[in-house]
């Protein structure tokens, strides 16, 4: 069984591990090392998706969703005096990482921007674009960039886990967070009523991939995500998204890829108020999250989102609010434990 360790040392470890979309094998192996003990199988599909349950009483079947990948870069090309070229895997906004450190496997580098004269410097940071980038990875020469970072290379943000009180801050946690309610949910349960799946996706931030497939073996009776969502609780924070950091797990409505099953999501309401679960509504105007996958897989699947609210989605700081993880994890374990009808 694996080492018990409390809420904020397990996001800190599966924040820090290094798995951008199609590279999800680091973090899948300390994904395993956690459930160790506390499932009652698991398989690897053949994208990569990390499959676990826990045997149920019924023959009725609960699917949980968290995608294992994270947002990051590939190497394109590299210039003769061994500068990298790199495009986005997943939503990575070129002025999030101007300027900033990457990490590929060991080596670390700078993001630059071209400008020949003091007017276009000037015009390429208004206009910024990954035409306009490089990383600077300390090598001399195409051939030494090409020994130590060759093209299709992948990095992610060269980040790390900070907690300030009972805000935790990091890379990543879009949607390690998601993966640590997972974790921490099949730890707590006893013997469920229905059968557990846990599905640690990848690829999600390139288009739901994992998810499309995960489902299909499983044929579950339900789908529910767990993922990150945006808040509106910033210094004028967009006016039309409600959610804040310190109000409780989200239950979504709808996003801009699906709309949640309206029995999951009344039921989900019910229990947090049955178990005084702190709890808000979350009708978020753009994104998606695994469960549109779930819901196409098949002749569909009924599916919903428990999300987490987090501030600086997509950047190297990500924020959650511990208390919030929390009912996030209260939530969906009661709904595991109430079961399906």
């Amino acid at each position: 069984m694996a080492k018990s360790m409390n809420l904020a040392d397990l996001v800190k470890r599966l924040t820090m591990a290094k798995s951008p979309s199609g590279r999800e094998s680091e973090i899948t192996n300390i994904i395993l090392e956690e459930l160790e003990g506390y499932i009652d199988g698991y398989k690897i599909d053949k994208l990569g998706n990390l499959i676990v349950w826990k045997n149920g009483k019924s023959d009725k079947k609960i699917l949980l969703d968290a995608h294992m990948d994270e947002i990051g870069v590939v190497v394109t090309n590299i210039d003769d005096r061994g500068f990298l070229k790199i495009d986005r895997v997943g939503g990575v906004s070129p002025y999030t990482i101007y300027q900033s450190r990457l990490k590929f496997g060991d080596i670390i580098g700078i993001v630059g921007v071209e400008g020949e004269t003091s007017e276009e410097l000037q015009f390429n940071i208004q206009k910024l674009s990954f035409e306009k980038l490089f990383v600077d990875i300390g090598a001399k020469s195409r051939e030494e960039a090409e020994k130590i970072c060759p093209i299709g290379t992948f990095g992610t943000f060269d980040s790390y886990f900070y907690k300030q009180g009972e805000y935790m801050v990091s890379k990543s946690m879009d949607d390690r967070i998601g993966c640590a309610v997972l974790i921490e949910t099949l730890r707590r349960l006893g013997s469920p009523k229905n059968t557990i799946y846990g599905v640690f996706a990848v690829q999600e931030e390139v288009g739901l991939i994992g998810a499309y497939v995960a489902g299909y073996d499983i044929n579950p009776d339900v789908a529910v995500a767990l993922d990150v969502t945006a808040v509106g609780d910033t210094p004028k924070g967009m006016k039309r998204i409600p959610m804040e950091l310190g109000k409780g797990a989200c239950i979504k409505v709808k996003d801009m890829a699906s709309i949640s099953n309206r029995h999951i999501v009344n039921k989900l309401k019910e229990i947090a108020e049955k178990y005084n679960i702190p709890h808000q509504m979350e009708v978020l105007i753009f994104g998606g999250t695994d469960a549109a996958g779930y819901q196409a897989t098949k002749a569909g699947i009924p599916s919903a989102t428990i999300s987490i609210p987090t501030r600086y989605i997509h950047t190297p700081s990500e924020m959650v609010f511990e208390p919030d993880v929390e009912a996030s994890i209260q939530l969906t374990m009661k709904y595991c434990e109430e079961g399906l009808e």
